[in-house]
């Protein structure tokens, strides 16, 4: 792989983990349907779009679990610390993953159930 393809495949890569973060603009499943709107856009081209997606996506899927059980506890108020404390750690360690994603080097989410494989 050339330079300039290299370049582009780190671009895709940090792609699958940053638009992860299109929850916080308000879309609707957005931290699911970044990731895979890239994937399948350049899945066929970049093989590496594979692996990152697959790991932005059991990220995601994991603070899903974590969010419903932290809005479930909210009946006896830890939840809503829970609640923010999921999406400080989401928001972080999406742009941990995207900088190092950028940088060349691969990135594993803590914390991940590893639903897709």
């Amino acid at each position: 792989m050339s330079s300039e393809e290299n370049k582009q495949a780190n671009t895709w890569n940090m792609l699958c983990h940053l638009t992860a973060l299109c929850f916080l603009i308000g879309v609707p499943f957005g931290h699911i349907l970044g990731p895979l709107i890239i994937w399948l856009i350049k899945k066929d081209e970049f093989s590496s779009v594979d692996e990152h997606f697959k790991e932005s996506l059991n990220f995601q899927i994991s603070m899903t679990i974590y969010a419903v059980i932290a809005g479930i506890l909210t009946l006896i108020m830890i939840g809503f610390f829970l609640l923010i404390a999921i999406a400080i750690a989401d928001v972080v360690l999406v742009i941990m993953a995207t900088v190092k994603v950028n940088k060349g080097e691969n990135y594993r989410y803590p914390c991940t159930i590893r639903l897709v494989k």
